[in-house]
């Protein structure tokens, strides 16, 4: 295979080719350092933009974590409530429970229901900043028995 070889009249092999055409030469010459500036901060954006996605998606990870534990723990307590022998007495109660490795406070308020011999359970559970996380609602009998 033969090697192209500028003409014995060019100073130097790495010299651009006469009688190209000016978009040709530009195409030999390579990026100019404005190009490359340009696309530095191109992909500058891209990044900041990839970083800021996950920062989001850690947060969105670490609510839907502590909604569901607090959902957890306000089930728990309502069903206790709901299973128990006795009724739980109509009033407000309040507790701390240990789950998923966190603290959590809830409330409970036993009320009467218009129906006769039915109690409604409310369940609120609270983070250790005492923000509400999840609320849950019960029924049963206020006697084992009763109507």
């Amino acid at each position: 295979m033969r090697e192209a070889r500028a003409p014995s009249g060019d100073a130097g092999a790495g010299c651009v080719r006469p009688g190209l055409h000016p978009s040709e030469r530009l195409r030999e010459q390579g990026f100019t350092l404005v190009e490359i500036m340009v696309a530095l901060a191109v992909f500058s954006l891209a990044v900041l933009a990839l970083l800021r996605v996950e920062t989001l998606t850690v947060r969105g990870a670490a609510t839907v974590d502590t909604a569901v534990l607090a959902r957890m723990v306000a089930g728990n307590v309502a069903a206790e409530a709901v299973t128990d022998a006795g009724a739980p007495a109509v009033g407000r109660a309040t507790g701390t429970e240990a789950n998923g490795g966190r603290r959590w406070r809830w409330q409970r308020d036993v009320t009467g229901t218009p129906a006769p011999g039915v109690v409604r359970i409310d369940v609120a559970v609270a983070d250790e900043r005492g923000t509400i996380q999840a609320r849950t609602v019960a029924v049963r009998r206020a006697r084992p028995g009763g109507s």
